[in-house]
């Protein structure tokens, strides 16, 4: 017999150290507060040892508790994969994805349609990160963040490269019409729009376009990209935007890409899967469509023959 502490507190147990909250953990699991305090306390009475200390009004898992939080998380994400494979193999399956917030806009959700088409039995739920090198969080199946495909960045995960990140200036239609931009220089006079979220891209770009002496022109700054693209649509100003991401934005004619040939690469995504949670090589086949996807842009990533 194996010495397991109790299933349900384990569960309990996961959700607070992954919300870092016993309020939050109450919400997502339909209990109270005291009842999760409870069985945290349980748990650690079970353990021998303390899981959370008191942070202001918080309790904060301690880094122990961490990394045995992600260890259960690991091992019920396997027996829900091996429950759902044996027990309902012909049902419906749900692939919960992470993305962050631009690139689920702007490069995934676009593409859907096809993966849908060609897998009607799997429904893909899309949720986003504002940070593109958030954290992994419990609950989903695969991870796209930047990075590079170096394992143990993320132990237990796959790591798969998907999509490299070319920057270029960026502008609407209209306003090219009204002050175009043929070349570099062409850029003085025009507003520059900027993102909190991709700091440094109009220093990269001045730079690669020769024009370290403006670097210190004004910018108008947003919290995120998604908002500073909108401004760049709208037509009130100049922006630097990851080719990539907005090819669709360019073939509808939303957005141009006035001197093309003056790119910054950076950083690309990585999709990151858990290593053992993979009945029927779901995951593994989302992750390949991905990669064919992204053949297909601009900034593909070229795998190995």
């Amino acid at each position: 017999m194996r010495r397991l502490p109790p299933l349900n507190t384990l569960r309990i147990f996961e959700v607070a150290a992954r919300t870092g909250s016993y309020a939050e953990a109450g919400v997502e699991l339909g209990l109270t507060h005291g009842a999760v305090s409870r069985q945290i306390a349980a748990l650690e009475s079970w353990l021998g040892q303390r899981l959370f200390t008191k942070d202001g009004r918080r309790m904060v898992a301690t880094p122990m508790a961490k990394i045995f939080a992600a260890e259960v998380g690991l091992s019920f994400d396997r027996l829900a994969v091996a429950a759902e494979a044996c027990g309902r193999p012909a049902a419906r399956r749900i692939l919960r994805v992470s993305a962050p917030t631009s690139l689920a806009m702007r490069w995934l959700i676009p593409r859907l349609d096809r993966y849908h088409a060609d897998h009607p039995q799997v429904e893909v739920v899309v949720t986003t990160v504002s940070c593109v090198m958030e954290d992994l969080r419990g609950g989903v199946d695969v991870s796209i963040r930047r990075g590079v495909a170096r394992e143990d960045l993320w132990p237990q995960h796959r790591v798969v490269p998907v999509l490299e990140d070319v920057d270029t200036l960026i502008m609407s239609p209209a306003l090219f019409a009204r002050r175009p931009v043929l070349t570099p220089a062409d850029i003085e006079g025009h507003t520059l729009l900027a993102s909190e979220t991709r700091s440094g891209d109009w220093a990269n770009w001045l730079d690669a376009a020769g024009l370290q002496h403006l670097a210190g022109l004004p910018r108008q700054t947003f919290d995120h990209f998604f908002v500073a693209r909108q401004a760049v649509e709208d037509g009130l100003g100049l922006g630097i935007g990851p080719l990539p991401m907005l090819e669709i934005d360019v073939a509808n004619g939303q957005l141009m890409t006035p001197l093309p040939d003056i790119r910054v690469p950076r950083t690309g995504y990585v999709a990151i899967t858990p290593r053992h949670a993979d009945a029927g090589n779901l995951l593994a086949g989302f992750v390949d469509w991905l990669v064919e996807e992204a053949r297909g842009s601009v900034g593909g990533v070229q795998q190995e023959p």
